[in-house]
């Protein structure tokens, strides 16, 4: 017999080959899917922010120009004021500190930002906005203080 017939050719993956490429998968999947969805609820979340920014200079000028009282004006309705995850946004004139604009998440939204607030308000001691929201820490922004809005 010659030395080639007598050695056997593997072909294919053994079962342990296959049960470690399963573990490897799996222990992936619980890492990556946790970061997957604080990742969706941030980018959902952003939104609300960005809706927020679009009231500031429309409320800045008509309070310069009006005073508090034109803060809940009609005339800010020009603002985008719902999105895909945003289901509501709130104006509110508070004749003693300022002017507060807020952003309601819809409940469709990811779980962990469904239903949450995200707020900014203009303070007329300083001229100077001021943010606030029930969103999670990881989810609401470093410059977004924790608390509940009105």
């Amino acid at each position: 017999m010659n030395s080639l017939s007598m050695k056997k050719v593997q072909q294919g993956f053994t079962l342990i080959e296959l049960m470690i490429v399963v573990a490897i998968i799996g222990i992936l999947a619980s890492i990556a899917i946790p970061a997957y969805q604080d990742y969706l609820a941030k980018a959902q979340a952003s939104e609300g922010f960005a809706l927020l920014d679009g009231y500031k200079v429309a409320i800045g000028s008509q309070v310069g120009e009006l005073g508090i009282a034109a803060c809940a004006d009609a005339t800010l309705a020009s603002a985008v004021s719902t999105g895909k995850y945003v289901n509501d946004t709130n104006i509110q004139a508070n004749s003693t500190t300022g002017c507060r604009v807020q952003v309601v998440y819809d409940a469709s939204a990811n779980s962990k930002i469904a239903n949450k607030k995200a707020q900014l308000e203009f303070i007329l001691a300083t001229g100077a906005w001021t943010c606030i929201s029930d969103l999670p820490d990881g989810i609401r922004p470093n410059s977004c203080a924790t608390g509940t809005p009105f």
